[in-house]
């Protein structure tokens, strides 16, 4: 854990209970080395870690609903389809360093892994915003609304997050090249909810301090104030 800040700040306590919930998550999930990379334990560990650090207060069961991990040494570059409103196929190459797929599998870049230590300065952790992922999609919809107890604290939710998010996309529209959150959370609320959730477990003061009904939202979900150590 001393290679990365964010877990080596943490308390005696959630230190303890992170070994102990990454123990479970490495004996529940099958790694898996893409193109000849070869997936060591100590590789297997750095991402069972940083994978467990959202669901820490939640427990594991949340990653109950895939049991595959990939991992690549590098970024991939994907080739994507769309249709468009008038019927025709767009085709593009999507450059990834993470990707999580409802029912799994969740892939991984390593270089964008070993590296989060140093990332974290800028709010950068490849493996919890694809984690934040699988949470959202645990009620099988990805909209940046994560299971949630009953109707009205999803409404609740949707409230805030939609709000922070219109008020996001509008700095990123209008040329702000100095946000903290990584301007590609304007792509749709599920990628904000990613990269807030980031943010949050990696630098959480600057989230506190810039936006702090957000962090307010994340820390209720997640059950974590991390901004106080």
């Amino acid at each position: 854990m001393a290679r990365y800040p964010f877990l080596a700040g943490r308390s005696a306590e959630d230190q303890a209970t992170l070994r102990t919930l990454a123990t479970l998550f490495l004996a529940e999930k099958e790694f898996t080395g893409a193109q000849g990379f070869e997936v060591s334990d100590e590789i297997a560990v750095a991402i069972a870690a940083q994978a467990c650090l959202p669901v820490l207060r939640l427990g594991l069961r949340h990653y109950a609903g895939f049991i595959g991990i990939v991992v690549h040494p590098d970024e991939v570059v994907a080739r994507r389809e769309v249709v468009d409103e008038d019927g025709i196929v767009h085709h593009y190459d999507e450059t990834l360093a993470g990707e999580a797929m409802e029912g799994g599998p969740v892939m991984l870049s390593w270089r964008d892994v070993e590296t989060a230590g140093e990332s974290a300065e800028y709010g950068y952790n490849v493996v919890i915003h694809e984690f934040a992922h699988v949470l959202d999609m645990g009620d099988g919809l990805a909209d940046g609304i994560p299971p949630l107890a009953d109707r009205a604290a999803r409404a609740a939710w949707s409230a805030v997050i939609e709000d922070e998010y219109a008020r996001f996309c509008l700095r990123v529209e209008g040329g702000d090249d100095d946000t903290l959150l990584d301007p590609y959370g304007a792509e749709g609320v599920d990628e904000f909810f990613a990269v807030a959730s980031e943010v949050f477990f990696v630098a959480p003061g600057g989230l506190l301090a810039e936006h702090p009904r957000l962090y307010g939202l994340l820390a209720g979900y997640y059950l974590q104030d991390p901004a106080q150590g």
